[in-house]
């Protein structure tokens, strides 16, 4: 289950014998997505917490959209384009 706790936040919930199935696997998303884990365990909620905050967009994926050559993009001429 996962909880929406700010936008750069998201935090994600499961028990302790969830933990111990996959402890490796979720220490590693922690580490990766920057997405904090809640553990539940005789009614108290144990945090695993990553050592720094990241932002949401630093969790996308680096796609490359230019085709072509980028330098032509900043030398572009909309000029006759533009209407007073």
């Amino acid at each position: 289950m996962y909880v929406r706790v700010h936008d750069t936040v998201r935090m994600m919930r499961i028990t302790a014998s969830r933990l111990r199935q996959d402890i490796y696997n979720i220490l590693d998303r922690v580490l990766e997505t920057g997405e904090v884990v809640e553990i539940e365990r005789k009614g108290k909620v144990l945090r695993i917490v990553p050592p720094e905050p990241t932002r949401r967009l630093d969790r996308l994926p680096r796609r490359d959209f230019i085709k072509g050559d980028a330098e032509a993009l900043v030398h572009l001429d909309w000029s006759s384009e533009w209407k007073p």
